[in-house]
Order: C-alpha cells, then sequence, then structure tokens
C-alpha cells in the first residue's frame, strides 16, 4: 500500500488553560485528496490543521509527513517543513499596504536569508514566479495594487498565491471562504479544487458548509468536541450523516 502523505498517530492537544483541542486523533491522508473537515466552532478543526504544520505542538501522539515524525522539528528542519505546507487563513492575513507582488513574493521567504526577505531582495525567477501564481488565479492584473484597495475574493486569492510560492505539496485553508459572498466563495473554491487537480497537491480545507463539502471533496472528516467522529469517501457521504455531527455536538453541549 501506498505510504500515506500525512499521519496522525493518537494526536492529542490540551492548551495551558486546560481546554481539550484534539483528543486521540488517528487519520491518513493520501497523497492528492481533497479532504473537507467539517464540524462546529470549538470543534478542532483548526486545531487539527495547525498541529500538522507544527503552528501549534501536540501534547500526545505523532504526526508523520512522508514517513517522518515532525513533533520534534524546530528550526532549519522546521523552516523546510513549512516550506511544502501552503496555509491560507480566514482573515487573508496580508500585509495591506504593500503591493499585490510584495505580497505573493512573501510565499518565498522561507527559501531566502532574513535580511534578504526584509530588504526584499527577491531573485528574477521568483519575481517571474510571483507573476505566474498570480496568473494561476487570475490575479495577474492586480500585481502592482496595494492590497487594501481589493475585494475579500481578491485577496483570498492572493493569498493563495503567495501560498503557492512555497511548492507546497500541502495545501491547508481554515474556512477560507467564511467572509466571502456566494459568488466569491464558488471562485475562491474552484481555484482549490483546481490546484488539487492541476498540480496534484493535497488539500485539506475546514468548512461549515455542508453544500460546499459535498460539492468539492473527495473524503469528508467530521469532529466533535476534539475527537474524530466521522470519516469517509464522497461517494459514501449522506446529507443525513452531517445531522449526526452536529447534533451529537449540540448534545454534547446541552
Amino acid at each position: 500500500m501506498e505510504e500515506p502523505l500525512i499521519d496522525i498517530r493518537n494526536v492529542s492537544k490540551v492548551y495551558d488553560s486546560g481546554t481539550v483541542g484534539l483528543k486521540n486523533i488517528n487519520l491518513t491522508i493520501k497523497k492528492g485528496e481533497f479532504v473537507v473537515v467539517v464540524g462546529l466552532s470549538g470543534a478542532g478543526k483548526s486545531t487539527l490543521l495547525r498541529t500538522i504544520n507544527r503552528m501549534h505542538d501536540v501534547t500526545d501522539g505523532d504526526i508523520l509527513i512522508e514517513g517522518k515524525s515532525i513533533i520534534h522539528y524546530k528550526g532549519k528542519e522546521l523552516r523546510k517543513l513549512r516550506r511544502k505546507i501552503g496555509m491560507i487563513f480566514q482573515n487573508f492575513n496580508l500585509v495591506k499596504r504593500s503591493s499585490v507582488q510584495r505580497n505573493v513574493l512573501s510565499g518565498r521567504v522561507g527559501y531566502y536569508s532574513t535580511l534578504k526577505s526584509v530588504l526584499g531582495l527577491f531573485s528574477k525567477e521568483d519575481k517571474q514566479k510571483a507573476v505566474d501564481a498570480l496568473k494561476q488565479v487570475k490575479m495577474a492584473d492586480k500585481i502592482y495594487s496595494r492590497a487594501d484597495e481589493l475585494s475579500g475574493g481578491q485577496q483570498q486569492r492572493v493569498a493563495i498565491a503567495r501560498a503557492l510560492m512555497q511548492d507546497p505539496k500541502i495545501m491547508l485553508a481554515d474556512e477560507p471562504i467564511a467572509s466571502l459572498d456566494p459568488l466569491t466563495t464558488k471562485a475562491v473554491m474552484d481555484e482549490l479544487k483546481e490546484l488539487n487537480r492541476k498540480l496534484g497537491i493535497t488539500v485539506i480545507v475546514n468548512l461549515h458548509s455542508v453544500p460546499l463539502a459535498m460539492q468539492y471533496a473527495d473524503r469528508i472528516v467530521g469532529l466533535r468536541a476534539g475527537q474524530l467522529v466521522y470519516d469517509k469517501p464522497i461517494e459514501e457521504v449522506q446529507e443525513a450523516d452531517f445531522d449526526s455531527i452536529y447534533e451529537g455536538a449540540a448534545k454534547q453541549n446541552e
């Protein structure tokens, strides 16, 4: 059998406050999958994504990427790991006063010294790479615009282009369409699906929308109160299954 790209083994995360973020999660994700993670707010969706790129350390368990444990990575090893894991946030995380070009080039800082990245000393090749990434998300015409001149959907597509600059094998998207209108939501989700199909990038997306999960996922994972309660390929998923994920969570909170 093909080795999983991501292998999460008995992972728990307890915050300093005592809040349980994840509880004994076992999950494997294959190369090239488009996985949608669903669950109520506070179910552990963001925590799960942030353990994969080590924005959060785990309390117990192990996480392997391409067969190698990542939980003790520091310094150079951690920087190398994060090069191959793109992250897209709900609030875009762009530098609003900087140009689109500079925001996209910032996705390349993991390949430069701190001094060169601060001074913006990017190579001619990487500047062309930024143009190509913006073309990929249909934003090349905005390359010299300031980020704060763009609509929410345009900002999110710039954020996707920034993540593409890393040459990622994995793309993590944490509620990437939560603040977008329906038309823009479709454009952003279509972009993520195209990256998955065209470039073979493994995509893991946190979503609240059941219809979008059904439309875009190859596989749906459900979390409830930090626990994995659902994991099925899309061809086996029924809409009623979502009721059990969300209703079960509601009952736990009563």
